[in-house]
């Protein structure tokens, strides 16, 4: 089985503007912050909103995985409510990094009800970076679990994961949120949920990781165009004042999640209340399709 799938160049045009949208799904990283996808998934899930595919990054990947393996929201609740650092990261000595995320091996089998991208649910696509060459790859085929330990790789934090030839870290520097793998599985309207990165410190930083979490977060949001573009609604739950180690604030997280979803909501109902006669207002770009406009 191939261990990743190449990231795709495009998406066939939606050829039949009657068609009902296809919504899909692209959560973002955020370390535990991630645990506000979990609040709004659960809305989409209480609203009856049909998700025909999603894809997720770093612990959106993680996260994604649980719900398109057949877990509702509910049940990833339950997880997140027990998850601590330890159950998935062991502290070890190397020079590229200080942790390892080799325990995320039994802690994902642990929960997830599949292991193979092609027993899924839902359509779903996991994010990495391949380290050499900076490209994103995008996982579709193959093992959940190398593909989720890859993307949640975080630099500097974790080991990178040597996976089909490559060494792959996390997905958050291709793809801080996956909406255009979404666009290009196929989908026509791309909700986005963004863990607004900017993390508010309240001084000066408590030690290294702080300090590399706040620069990624300065680049991403130096380079949020391409997502953005080929979203139809950007939904940022407001987890300022969150730590990214704040796994035992789960009800707070959730509850922002929610909070955030819950307000997409009118915008999110008029696709699916349109007539199907009526052209979707909003259809979202592809990856391939905005470079090319910039390039022009």
């Amino acid at each position: 089985m191939q261990a990743f799938g190449r990231e795709l160049k495009g998406t066939a045009p939606v050829e039949n503007s009657s068609l009902q949208p296809r919504i899909g799904v692209a959560l973002g990283g955020g370390f535990a912050r991630g645990i506000a996808h979990i609040g709004a998934l659960k809305v989409l899930e209480e609203e009856r909103i049909p998700i025909h595919c999603l894809a997720g990054t770093s612990v959106g990947a993680l996260i994604g995985a649980g719900y398109c393996s057949g877990l509702s929201a509910s049940q990833l609740e339950v997880v997140a409510q027990r998850v601590r650092f330890r159950d998935f990261a062991r502290w070890t000595v190397s020079r590229y990094g200080f942790a390892n995320n080799d325990r995320m091996i039994r802690f994902l089998s642990s929960f997830l009800k599949v292991q193979q991208f092609e027993d899924l649910v839902i359509p779903f696509a996991v994010a990495a970076t391949d380290f050499a060459t900076g490209e994103g790859v995008v996982f579709r085929s193959g093992s959940l679990v190398e593909a989720i330990r890859a993307s949640c790789a975080y630099p500097g934090l974790f080991l990178p994961v040597h996976v089909g030839g490559r060494w792959l870290v996390d997905g958050m520097l291709s793809h801080p949120v996956p909406a255009c793998p979404v666009a290009e599985m196929g989908a026509t309207h791309v909700i986005a949920v963004n863990l607004k990165t900017t993390w508010s410190l309240g001084g000066a930083p408590r030690h290294l990781f702080d300090v590399i979490g706040q620069c990624f977060a300065i680049a991403q949001d130096n380079n949020c165009r391409e997502w953005r573009a080929a979203s139809a609604s950007v939904v940022e739950p407001d987890v300022s004042g969150f730590a990214y180690d704040d796994f035992s604030r789960t009800s707070e997280l959730l509850q922002a999640g929610e909070k955030a979803m819950r307000a997409a909501m009118p915008e999110v109902r008029k696709w699916l209340e349109a007539p199907s006669s009526t052209p979707q207002s909003r259809y979202p770009i592809t990856g391939t399709e905005f470079r090319e406009q910039q390039a022009t």
